[in-house]
């Protein structure tokens, strides 16, 4: 069983930064896109970032300039750097891979991993 492992995230203020990590295994990692997801309660999982095998990176609107998403071949690992966060980042965060798609889906998780808490203060 494929298993994606995040490690990150926690408790900062608004205004602070986080860096969220996850591991692949290596048989699968080069020739997929990964991607960062998240979902607050009571909500639908969204894409909060992506990046291709290729490195095309995608962001949802709402994290622009605030977060970037890269990946280490070298490490299996894809990270998300989160600065300026915001109460409205609250959420759980979820790393996946997976195939990309033509769709605005934009990916299509095979796999995900665990979920961490990221909470941001007022």
């Amino acid at each position: 069983q494929v298993q994606l492992v995040q490690s990150g995230g926690g408790l900062v203020q608004a205004g602070g930064s986080l860096r969220l990590s996850c591991v692949a295994p290596g048989s699968i990692f080069s020739r997929n896109a990964m991607g960062w997801y998240r979902q607050a309660p009571g909500t639908q999982r969204e894409l909060v970032a992506g990046i291709s095998s290729g490195y095309y990176t995608t962001y949802a609107d709402s994290v622009k300039g605030r977060f970037t998403i890269s990946r280490d071949s070298a490490k299996n690992a894809v990270y998300l750097q989160m600065n300026s966060l915001k109460p409205e980042d609250t959420a759980v965060y979820y790393c996946a891979l997976g195939p990309r798609t033509l769709e605005s889906t934009w990916l299509h998780p095979d796999y995900w991993g665990q979920g961490t808490q990221v909470t941001v203060s007022s």
